[in-house]
């Protein structure tokens, strides 16, 4: 099955939290914490302005993001469980450093 989010929402996969804290203390699951980072899934084409004309997302589909505890509405497709939310519920996107390259 297959799912196109409407307007400014967006399809999230939660990306899991490392399961050691830096000293390796394991946390068990009833523990932790719903991971706040997802990856995009899938994009809606936007939202419509006071003109009518079509603003498009910000984001794309693969982009890594951060969002809010609360933030979006819990869904299971394909028995997989995902978040829909709208694009304002996100609070940025997480930027890979890239290698600099070093002088020959």
């Amino acid at each position: 099955m297959t799912f196109r989010p409407l307007h400014d929402r967006i399809l999230v996969r939660r990306i899991e939290a490392e399961e050691k804290t830096a000293g390796g203390i394991i946390i068990p699951d009833t523990a932790k914490e719903k991971p706040q980072e997802g990856e995009v899934i899938a994009v809606g084409p936007g939202a419509r302005n006071e003109a009518g004309q079509l603003q498009p997302l910000d984001v794309k589909v693969g982009d890594r993001i951060l969002f809010g505890k609360w933030s979006g509405t819990e869904v299971k497709i394909d028995g997989e469980e995902l978040l829909i939310m709208k694009e304002s519920d996100i609070m940025g996107v997480i930027e890979q450093k890239k290698a600099k390259k070093e002088a020959a």
